[in-house]
């Protein structure tokens, strides 16, 4: 038995229910397997005094300090956050809301690893409670933690600094491996580690002209959906553009975010408010019941690593119409699993006109998402902590 202390600042909560749920999927499908202990803490941030009640803390209050969630233990202690400008100093301030808990547990039954499920502010943080605790370090890198952070100094010479230390690194994608490379990461030790999929949610349905229905889609016209927060890096900006270029074509958003009040402007600009409609976040559920119905998932990301909605769209065989960036390569590998494009309105518009007329088979689509399985994932997950995790260590622990 391997007993790993994981360091997430991406992990669902009562206040954010899809924040990070694919971290959360992970640990449990890791949790389940039994040979592995895992323990999360997942530090939520609190502004100070009297920021935080200027601002309202009610949210961050309402989140218990200890649960199980889903068979997984995560322990949620606070951390002070100067929101906007307080980046520089989250991974220091993350330690130290972090490390009495640390210590603690470490004391009351010892840990073997410390990993850090992102790269910026949890790999720095995670490096410092690792070494003070006297354990190996890993840290995974899922795609803005590398391309964003990366990009600022002040965030870069700390997650070399960590990727230093780690015994070992993981990437979503060969495409953010190589830009760990690039960064100036130890290539000797990063392993690669793609998503899973839960194959009973996201599936093909025969029954999904249903769902146009509940959400208000006309069954007569096609229908493109795009999952992904409101924030200008997703690109829902240009998918409105494009679908105004696209006669009858509906758009179904699902995501939440800043960007909501200008999305809905510019829709109602173009003359198409009718067409799109903005359906808010939606649980694991209704988003695998949109996919289900749509004929295109559409998602210009000015980056990612690799995103766990392509897969979840493939699997319910629903094409994608993406931007060539992170591991998308990886993902659409012919014709038949959708279009990479540029990202601009008239390269999606040709993108989605393509797909559209090529009109692959569901069943062709999800043969792209077979090879992906949380279970796979987790087996990963736990032979890569045996193979970096010192035996002796783990002897003790027997």
């Amino acid at each position: 038995m391997i007993r790993v202390l994981c360091l997430s600042t991406l992990f669902p909560n009562v206040a954010r229910p899809g924040f990070g749920r694919f971290v959360a999927r992970q640990a449990e499908a890791l949790a389940a397997r039994g040979d592995i202990d895992l323990t999360v803490i997942n530090p939520i941030a609190r502004a100070p005094w009297p920021l935080g009640v200027l601002l309202g803390n009610a949210a961050e209050r309402a989140v218990p300090e200890r649960e199980v969630w889903h068979g997984v233990t995560v322990h949620r202690p606070r951390f002070v956050h100067i929101p906007q400008f307080g980046a520089p100093w989250n991974p220091g301030l993350i330690r130290r809301g972090v490390m009495p808990l640390a210590h603690r547990l470490h004391a009351e039954q010892p840990f073997d690893l410390v990993d850090a499920q992102f790269f910026y502010p949890d790999g720095p943080a995670a490096a410092r409670i690792a070494r003070a605790l006297g354990l190996p370090l890993s840290i995974k890198a899922r795609g803005s933690d590398i391309h964003y952070w990366g990009t600022r100094g002040f965030a870069r010479r700390r997650m070399l600094a960590a990727a230093e230390q780690a015994v070992g690194l993981l990437a979503v994608s060969e495409a953010l491996k190589r830009d760990m490379i690039a960064l100036g990461m130890p290539a000797d030790r990063i392993a690669m580690h793609y998503t899973g999929l839960d194959h009973e949610l996201y599936r093909i349905e025969v029954h999904a002209a249903e769902t146009r229905d509940e959400f208000g889609f006309s069954r007569d016209s096609p229908l493109l959906a795009s999952v992904g927060n409101l924030v200008p890096l997703k690109g829902h900006d240009l998918t409105i553009a494009a679908v105004a270029r696209l006669p009858g074509v509906q758009l179904a958003i699902a995501g939440q975010g800043p960007e909501l009040g200008a999305l809905r402007a510019l829709a109602a600009r173009l003359g198409i408010g009718d067409r799109v409609k903005f359906l808010g976040d939606l649980g694991p559920e209704k988003v695998a019941r949109l996919l289900q119905s749509a004929d295109a998932m559409v998602l210009p990301s000015e980056r990612e690593g690799l995103a766990n909605v392509w897969i979840e769209a493939l699997a319910c065989g629903t094409p994608l119409v993406i931007s060539d960036v992170g591991g998308a390569r990886e993902i659409v590998r012919d014709a038949s699993a959708g279009r990479l494009v540029e990202r601009t309105p008239q390269a999606i518009a040709a993108g989605v006109n393509e797909v559209l007329s090529a009109a692959p088979s569901r069943a062709e689509v999800a043969a792209h998402a077979a090879r992906f399985s949380w279970d796979a994932n987790a087996a990963q997950l736990a032979e890569y902590y045996r193979r970096i995790v010192p035996t002796p260590s783990r002897a003790s622990r027997s």
